[in-house]
């Protein structure tokens, strides 16, 4: 036998609550009057100016005066086995649970108040009599698409919420069908799809409020749950998401709830009473609570987030050319997030401004990464690349597109390997490999090769010591498994290779004896909850994400881009020759709606391939790339070229190529590539139709799951919140197909 207390929500307020409490609780009043300012106890009492039944003002006092209520009885009882709350009753029950303190509360209180007050143009009503399986039936009977189901109160009283004509005609289309329908005055559709503007807001507000562990399980209003360690994701989703009382009643009785006392007021006695008649107990996820702990769900490996010192197995991968910038990093950083900077064709001074500028930003002990692109043919930018980041002290990087592994890569691993004071090698400095392929995935998942070790040795970069480390380690600890993905890709299906890549991990593991095991991830398609569960449901210890993140406010792109992907679909997408590794035929993934990059790149790469050198080049066709794409005579832009790469100093790619015609004709080629880059990234509108926007399909499921909702305007969409967003509603999602399979 367990008692809970319950908490009422809006509804609940009178003239004169709180009589005689406020006397109690002088300091209650002065903390009131500072946060809201103005005397809410004589707005309880008296509530002469008739405010007391608006929205901003109802909830600060019924918070306040419930709050007051509870301390009164626990001078007398012991604390509940359980607490629960009926929409703005949920914040009390926090309350009580040490969530957050009396103060903290009332300024969420507050600004819940207010935005929801600030909601305009819907309506709700009260239908009486019916089960909620009927009235889903009627509305969709009705053609009432428009309309939500706001409260399930009890089995027969339900409150729907929708535009006003909406409402207005539905309660005459209940009438007529001999159905109680009660309008309520209300002044927006609470708890319906049309709140998502102010859940968004709400939840930027509370993302700067710390909030404690719960000391006493508290039921979910949005999931007829025990709350997880995602508090603020469930209080802002629940404005715009359904007061599922009464399955949170039959859960609480499922978890042995034989007594419900209600805190300040009698209107949940009633609804309890008639659920407790009519209802069975909801047993499916009684073991959640044992002995009053919470057990939380978690979604992917918690000892990735111990490693990387962040709160979700969640990555934001590192985007070419500082699309996933500097202040992407940081807005991540400072949410406990991780992301990588991506440092992808950025000069080595522009990278090292990048890192200085996160360093700045994220000094609490924050945790971020770096990109490395493989240099094919160019290692020695691989090398000034690895000396900064160790220079920097940089502890995590990103390699990517490499198909073997190079010294630079070793040397940078090597380097952070020691002992602790029991022997135990440890690892400072980590290499998250984003592999397509599995022999590429066996290379990270091994230790280092010999050969490269005793070159290292010999080159005196290591010692004999540290070589013997790298033996007993994988090079990367934590491979991402990147399925088609936005940019270069290998057209790879996530439902083949990822199992492929763990079934390897698992042979190499067991004949290496690591120590420690070695952890997967997926990325490539991970664009909306459903995406995020496959993944972990196949076995993924964490997600990375790009594409979506192109399309952020941080995103380090020009505004004309993030305009285009806004609109793309999951079929928006084609791919295209890849612009540094043209000669052979590597592909990137790009957008084609608006613009005409790939098929004009994809021309180039036929031309390429049909002839020797532009001279041989028909005189129509040459006159098409120079009017067209390129708009510049062909010998001018080889002039460019030249200039470029004299300025780099490779003077000697410039004598091959005026020797050899199909090398000129690459590299005149190629200037397209490195063009419609910089056209997107700076947002040249007069070469709009020729913009590379790297991006995948996953953008495109984004922006479908989000439409309609606050979050579907980019500058609306911010990193950090895309990602908590995604992991908590896939959360929801993996515990509703729990519950129906359960139940099935």
């Amino acid at each position: 036998m367990k008692k809970a207390l319950i908490f009422p929500g809006q509804g609940s307020q009178f003239k004169g609550m709180g009589k005689g409490l406020f006397e109690k609780y002088p300091e209650i009043k002065i903390k009131a009057r500072e946060i809201l300012g103005y005397d809410l106890e004589a707005l309880c009492l008296e509530d002469k100016d008739d405010l007391l039944a608006q929205t901003q003002y109802t909830q600060p006092a019924i918070f306040t005066v419930s709050a007051m209520h509870y301390w009164e009885y626990l001078k007398e009882n012991p604390k509940p086995d359980f607490l629960a709350g009926h929409s703005l009753g949920e914040y009390n029950a926090l309350l009580a649970s040490g969530v957050f303190d009396f103060e903290t509360g009332l300024r969420l209180v507050h600004k819940r108040g207010a935005l929801m007050a600030a909601a305009s143009g819907g309506g709700m009503a009260a239908i009486l009599g019916t089960s909620a399986e009927k009235l889903k039936k009627l509305l969709a009977e009705g053609g009432f698409d428009g309309i939500d189901i706001a409260n399930y109160n009890t089995t027969s009283q339900i409150v729907i919420a929708g535009q006003a004509e909406d409402i207005r005609r539905a309660v005459t289309y209940f009438e007529e069908q001999k159905i109680q329908a009660i309008p309520l005055q209300v002044s927006a559709p609470f708890h319906s799809r049309y709140m998502k503007n102010a859940a968004l807001e709400f939840e930027q507000f509370i993302s700067g409020v710390d909030l404690n562990p719960l000391h006493i399980p508290v039921v979910a209003n949005t999931t007829a749950n025990w709350y997880t360690s995602a508090v603020k994701e469930t209080l802002g989703s629940q404005i715009a998401q359904s007061v599922r009382w009464v399955d949170s009643i039959r859960f609480l009785m499922g978890n042995e709830v034989t007594e419900f006392k209600e805190i300040g007021g009698h209107i949940l006695t009633r609804m309890v009473a008639d659920i407790k008649k009519n209802c069975s107990p909801l047993t499916h996820h009684k073991s959640s609570v044992l002995s009053g702990n919470e057990k939380k769900v978690f979604l992917g490996s918690k000892d990735f987030c111990r490693d990387y010192n962040i709160k979700l197995p969640y990555v934001a991968g590192g985007m070419y050319r500082g699309v996933a910038s500097p202040e992407m990093v940081i807005r991540l950083g400072k949410a406990k997030m991780f992301g990588f900077y991506g440092t992808g064709g950025l000069q080595l001074n522009e990278i090292e401004n990048g890192i200085r500028q996160i360093k700045t930003a994220l000094n609490n002990g924050e945790s971020f990464g770096i990109n490395l692109l493989h240099h094919f043919g160019d290692p020695e930018t691989e090398w000034k690349l690895v000396d900064l980041y160790l220079k920097e002290n940089i502890k995590y990087i990103e390699a990517s597109a490499f198909m073997q592994m190079t010294k630079p890569l070793v040397y940078f691993r090597v380097k952070g390997l020691g002992k602790d004071a029991h022997g135990n090698i440890i690892s400072n400095n980590q290499i998250m490999a984003k592999i397509s392929r599995p022999e590429v995935a066996e290379v990270f998942m091994n230790p280092a090769p010999e050969r490269i070790l005793k070159q290292l040795i010999a080159e005196g970069k290591i010692t004999e010591q540290e070589a013997e480390m790298a033996r007993e380690v994988p090079v990367s600890q934590d491979i991402c498994v990147e399925a088609d993905s936005g940019g270069h890709t290998d057209a790879g299906r996530a439902l083949v290779i990822l199992p492929a890549i763990r079934t390897l991990r698992d042979q190499i593991s067991t004949a290496s004896r690591y120590s420690k095991p070695i952890r997967i991830g997926l990325a490539g398609g991970i664009g909306t909850p459903e995406s995020v569960v496959c993944a972990f449901m196949m076995g993924a210890d964490f997600v990375l994400t790009g594409s979506i993140n192109q399309c952020t406010v941080e995103a380090g792109t020009s505004d004309l881009v993030k305009d285009l992907l806004q609109e793309m679909n999951v079929q928006d997408t084609d791919y295209a020759p890849a612009g540094d590794m043209f000669e052979i035929g590597a592909k990137v993934q790009v957008l084609k709606k608006g613009v005409l990059f790939s098929p004009r790149a994809n021309k180039l790469y036929t031309l390429y391939n049909h002839y020797e050198s532009l001279d041989e080049l028909p005189v129509n066709i040459r006159k098409q790339l120079e009017e067209s794409y390129f708009k510049k005579n062909l010998d001018e832009i080889w002039q460019e070229v030249k200039n470029y790469q004299l300025s780099k100093g490779n003077s000697s790619d410039i004598e091959k190529a005026e020797k050899n015609g199909k090398q000129k004709m690459a590299m005149v080629f190629k200037w397209y590539f490195g063009f419609s880059s910089r056209s997107a990234l700076n947002g040249f509108s007069d070469r709009r139709v020729d913009f590379q926007i790297h991006t995948g399909p996953a953008l495109g499921a984004f922006n479908q799951w989000v439409k309609g909702t606050g979050l579907e305007p980019w500058r609306a969409r911010h990193v950090d919140q895309i990602g908590e967003k995604l992991m908590h509603e896939a959360t929801l999602f993996f515990e509703e197909k729990v519950n129906t399979i359960y139940n099935n």
